[in-house]
């Protein structure tokens, strides 16, 4: 984990760049396909839903969930990035639903920039190598 500079225009920039984004996109989505069979099914795309710990913590504090209320969640995000209800995700519905997902982020972030704590290997923390390696060149 680090602690980054990131603002909205550093995400729209890094998803405005197809060959960046989409390169990103299609290693994670290998990554997450553990089976290799080109989809990503429920238990696959779970474990990315439950390692981001989004809905286990509050401001970094572990909270104590109700399970049914945690599986009905990850439930309504599988569905969001299946959008042909076939029950698998392919890279395609993967992609769209990422960006579609990225860029409210962007939007709420605005274009003052802010600290964030980014995994190392998260969307955000490659937009903002991306932004630097720009920068720098």
């Amino acid at each position: 984990m680090s602690v980054e500079l990131l603002d909205g225009a550093t995400i729209v920039s890094f998803v405005e760049d197809e060959e960046a984004f989409n390169g990103l996109i299609h290693d994670r989505f290998s990554n997450l396909d553990t089976n290799h069979d080109g989809f990503l099914s429920y238990s696959e795309i779970l474990k990315e839903f439950q390692s981001m710990r989004v809905f286990e913590t509050h401001f970094g504090i572990d909270v104590k969930r109700d399970p049914d209320e945690l599986a009905h969640v990850y439930d309504s995000l599988f569905e969001k990035f299946d959008h042909d209800a076939n029950g698998a995700v392919d890279l395609e519905e993967f992609k769209m639903e990422t960006k579609r997902m990225m860029l409210p982020m962007a939007n709420g972030l605005g274009f003052l920039p802010v600290q964030m704590l980014l995994e190392e290997d998260s969307f955000l923390k490659k937009a903002v190598e991306r932004e630097a390696m720009k920068m720098n060149a």
